[in-house]
């Protein structure tokens, strides 16, 4: 079980600040997670084999070509500046 002091330290680590009503209502979401998580560890997995993939992996990308889909003077009017055909962005 998820005690308030562990809901307000994950909050401390992610810079966030809960009021005692949010305080409570995460606890309560964090410990029915975690019993979630420890119901599933009761289930016995001895006799099935592991699996690295559930279905049979084949290639679903698409070939890489290129292609041109806008002219050049169509780009660069979305810079908001330009210089010499290239967006002309400031020296950081």
């Amino acid at each position: 079980m998820i005690t308030v002091k562990e809901v307000e330290y994950a909050a401390k680590l992610a810079r966030l600040e809960l009021s005692e009503k949010e305080k409570e209502k995460y606890t309560e979401q964090f410990s029915k997670i975690l019993d979630y998580f420890n119901q599933l560890n009761e289930v016995n997995t001895e006799e099935i084999e592991s699996m690295a993939h559930v279905l049979p992996l084949k290639n679903v990308m698409r070939e890489d070509k290129s292609e041109l889909t806008q002219s050049r003077t169509e780009i660069l009017q979305n810079a908001p500046s330009e210089e010499g055909g290239f967006f002309k962005v400031p020296k950081i």
